[in-house]
Protein backbone atom coordinates (compact mmCIF):
# COMPACT_ATOMS: atom_id res chain seq x y z
CA UNK A 1 0.00 0.00 0.00
CA UNK A 2 1.35 3.48 -0.84
CA UNK A 3 1.55 6.72 1.44
CA UNK A 4 -1.11 8.23 -0.04
CA UNK A 5 -3.24 4.99 0.28
CA UNK A 6 -2.50 5.24 3.53
CA UNK A 7 -3.76 9.00 4.06
CA UNK A 8 -6.90 8.29 2.63
CA UNK A 9 -7.11 5.64 4.14
CA UNK A 10 -6.58 7.05 7.58
CA UNK A 11 -8.83 10.14 6.63
CA UNK A 12 -12.32 8.11 5.89
CA UNK A 13 -11.60 6.25 9.17
CA UNK A 14 -11.48 9.35 11.24
CA UNK A 15 -14.38 10.82 9.19
CA UNK A 16 -17.10 8.53 10.80
CA UNK A 17 -15.36 9.31 13.83
CA UNK A 18 -16.12 13.10 13.69
CA UNK A 19 -19.70 12.35 12.86
CA UNK A 20 -20.13 10.38 15.41
CA UNK A 21 -18.56 13.43 17.78
CA UNK A 22 -21.03 16.11 15.93
CA UNK A 23 -24.18 14.22 16.41
CA UNK A 24 -22.95 13.26 20.48
CA UNK A 25 -22.82 17.11 20.57
CA UNK A 26 -26.03 17.68 18.59
CA UNK A 27 -27.94 15.48 21.22
CA UNK A 28 -26.47 16.69 24.31
CA UNK A 29 -26.95 20.66 22.78
CA UNK A 30 -30.54 19.66 22.76
CA UNK A 31 -30.90 18.07 26.06
CA UNK A 32 -29.63 21.21 27.04
CA UNK A 33 -32.10 23.66 25.54
CA UNK A 34 -35.05 21.33 26.70
CA UNK A 35 -33.89 21.44 30.29
CA UNK A 36 -33.10 25.12 30.25
CA UNK A 37 -37.10 25.83 28.74
CA UNK A 38 -38.14 23.22 30.97
CA UNK A 39 -36.76 25.53 33.95
CA UNK A 40 -38.13 28.94 32.01
CA UNK A 41 -41.00 27.56 32.07
CA UNK A 42 -41.57 26.03 35.26
CA UNK A 43 -39.96 29.57 36.55
CA UNK A 44 -42.72 31.84 34.68
CA UNK A 45 -45.45 29.70 35.73
CA UNK A 46 -44.24 29.77 39.54
CA UNK A 47 -43.84 34.00 39.28
CA UNK A 48 -47.26 33.94 37.62
CA UNK A 49 -48.95 32.65 41.15
CA UNK A 50 -51.10 34.87 43.67
CA UNK A 51 -48.84 35.43 46.26
CA UNK A 52 -50.59 34.15 49.72
CA UNK A 53 -51.43 37.28 51.13
CA UNK A 54 -54.28 38.27 48.47
CA UNK A 55 -57.61 38.64 50.67
CA UNK A 56 -55.60 39.17 53.55
CA UNK A 57 -55.27 42.92 55.52
CA UNK A 58 -52.60 43.93 54.34
CA UNK A 59 -49.54 43.91 56.76
CA UNK A 60 -48.76 47.72 58.25
CA UNK A 61 -45.41 49.39 57.28
CA UNK A 62 -43.79 53.01 56.96
CA UNK A 63 -41.12 53.45 55.20
CA UNK A 64 -38.89 56.36 53.73
CA UNK A 65 -38.89 58.29 50.30
CA UNK A 66 -36.30 59.06 48.67
CA UNK A 67 -36.49 62.76 49.33
CA UNK A 68 -36.73 61.71 53.15
CA UNK A 69 -40.46 62.07 54.06
CA UNK A 70 -42.19 58.70 55.94
CA UNK A 71 -44.94 57.84 54.10
CA UNK A 72 -46.76 55.02 56.00
CA UNK A 73 -49.92 52.85 54.34
CA UNK A 74 -52.20 53.91 57.47
CA UNK A 75 -51.78 57.59 55.83
CA UNK A 76 -54.19 56.04 52.77
CA UNK A 77 -56.71 53.58 55.13
CA UNK A 78 -60.33 54.97 54.26
CA UNK A 79 -59.12 57.14 51.28
CA UNK A 80 -57.23 56.04 48.92
CA UNK A 81 -56.68 52.31 47.09
CA UNK A 82 -52.78 51.33 47.19
CA UNK A 83 -50.69 49.74 44.59
CA UNK A 84 -47.87 48.47 46.09
CA UNK A 85 -44.48 47.34 44.23
CA UNK A 86 -41.33 46.21 44.85
CA UNK A 87 -38.25 46.45 43.12
CA UNK A 88 -34.53 46.83 42.34
CA UNK A 89 -32.26 48.88 39.85
CA UNK A 90 -31.01 45.97 38.72
CA UNK A 91 -34.05 43.75 37.94
CA UNK A 92 -34.76 43.98 34.27
CA UNK A 93 -38.42 42.92 34.73
CA UNK A 94 -38.64 45.54 37.63
CA UNK A 95 -37.83 48.35 34.42
CA UNK A 96 -40.42 47.32 32.25
CA UNK A 97 -42.95 47.06 34.82
CA UNK A 98 -42.06 50.81 36.53
CA UNK A 99 -42.19 51.71 32.70
CA UNK A 100 -45.37 51.08 32.34
CA UNK A 101 -46.82 52.29 35.70
CA UNK A 102 -44.91 55.54 35.19
CA UNK A 103 -47.38 55.60 31.99
CA UNK A 104 -50.43 54.79 33.87
CA UNK A 105 -49.79 57.17 36.41
CA UNK A 106 -49.25 59.86 34.34
CA UNK A 107 -52.58 59.11 32.34
CA UNK A 108 -54.53 58.57 35.03
CA UNK A 109 -53.83 60.31 38.32
CA UNK A 110 -54.52 63.97 39.67
CA UNK A 111 -55.03 64.91 43.45
CA UNK A 112 -58.45 64.15 43.21
CA UNK A 113 -57.66 60.56 42.25
CA UNK A 114 -58.44 57.51 44.83
CA UNK A 115 -55.42 55.25 44.12
CA UNK A 116 -51.76 55.98 44.86
CA UNK A 117 -48.47 54.07 43.38
CA UNK A 118 -45.84 53.32 45.68
CA UNK A 119 -42.23 51.66 44.58
CA UNK A 120 -40.46 50.16 47.33
CA UNK A 121 -37.27 50.03 46.36
CA UNK A 122 -35.33 46.67 47.69
CA UNK A 123 -32.13 48.30 46.54
CA UNK A 124 -29.37 47.46 49.32
CA UNK A 125 -27.55 50.97 47.71
CA UNK A 126 -30.11 53.84 48.23
CA UNK A 127 -28.02 55.86 45.40
CA UNK A 128 -28.94 52.70 43.22
CA UNK A 129 -32.32 53.30 43.72
CA UNK A 130 -32.03 57.36 43.35
CA UNK A 131 -30.14 57.47 39.97
CA UNK A 132 -32.85 54.82 38.95
CA UNK A 133 -35.79 57.22 40.15
CA UNK A 134 -34.42 60.01 38.66
CA UNK A 135 -33.39 58.64 35.17
CA UNK A 136 -36.41 57.02 34.63
CA UNK A 137 -38.34 60.09 35.80
CA UNK A 138 -40.33 58.02 38.00
CA UNK A 139 -43.60 60.19 39.29
CA UNK A 140 -44.72 58.43 41.83
CA UNK A 141 -43.87 58.04 45.55
CA UNK A 142 -40.80 55.83 46.01
CA UNK A 143 -39.92 53.96 49.14
CA UNK A 144 -36.37 52.53 50.51
CA UNK A 145 -36.56 49.38 51.80
CA UNK A 146 -32.73 48.37 52.50
CA UNK A 147 -33.06 46.08 54.91
CA UNK A 148 -36.30 44.57 53.32
CA UNK A 149 -38.29 44.52 56.48
CA UNK A 150 -41.28 45.56 54.17
CA UNK A 151 -40.59 43.19 51.66
CA UNK A 152 -40.48 39.90 54.48
CA UNK A 153 -43.91 40.95 55.93
CA UNK A 154 -45.38 40.77 52.00
CA UNK A 155 -43.57 37.61 51.82
CA UNK A 156 -42.17 38.93 48.48
CA UNK A 157 -39.31 36.11 47.44
CA UNK A 158 -38.70 37.41 43.98
CA UNK A 159 -39.33 40.62 42.10
CA UNK A 160 -41.32 42.47 40.44
CA UNK A 161 -44.51 41.65 43.16
CA UNK A 162 -47.41 43.90 42.84
CA UNK A 163 -50.05 44.26 45.39
CA UNK A 164 -53.01 45.97 45.41
CA UNK A 165 -54.96 47.18 48.35
CA UNK A 166 -58.16 48.58 48.80
CA UNK A 167 -59.27 51.30 50.83
CA UNK A 168 -60.23 49.06 53.54
CA UNK A 169 -56.76 47.68 53.84
CA UNK A 170 -57.20 44.42 52.47
CA UNK A 171 -55.08 42.98 49.60
CA UNK A 172 -57.57 42.65 46.36
CA UNK A 173 -54.61 41.41 44.37
CA UNK A 174 -51.49 40.29 43.53
CA UNK A 175 -49.11 39.05 41.01
CA UNK A 176 -45.23 38.19 41.13
CA UNK A 177 -43.24 38.85 37.87
CA UNK A 178 -43.83 41.30 34.82
CA UNK A 179 -47.47 41.38 33.62
CA UNK A 180 -47.57 42.43 30.11
CA UNK A 181 -51.16 43.28 30.94
CA UNK A 182 -50.28 45.71 33.71
CA UNK A 183 -51.73 48.79 32.39
CA UNK A 184 -55.71 47.12 31.65
CA UNK A 185 -55.02 44.92 34.82
CA UNK A 186 -54.59 48.33 37.13
CA UNK A 187 -57.77 49.68 35.35
CA UNK A 188 -59.75 47.26 35.86
CA UNK A 189 -59.13 46.53 39.58
CA UNK A 190 -58.84 49.83 40.57
CA UNK A 191 -62.09 50.50 38.66
CA UNK A 192 -61.15 53.50 36.49
CA UNK A 193 -61.44 54.07 32.42
CA UNK A 194 -58.19 55.14 31.20
CA UNK A 195 -57.95 58.38 29.46
CA UNK A 196 -56.96 58.12 26.06
CA UNK A 197 -53.25 58.78 25.86
CA UNK A 198 -51.88 62.22 23.50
Amino acid sequence: MDTAAIKDFQVSARFPSKAILALIALAMFTVFITWRARILEVTLQEQSEEPELVGRLAPAFSATTLDGHTVSLGDFRGQKNVVVTFWASWCGPCRLELAGLTRFYQRNHSDASDFEILAVSIDEDTRNATDFASAQKLNFPVLLDTGQKVADAYGVNSIPTMFIIDKNGTIKYGHTGYEMTQEFQLSRELGIKEKESN
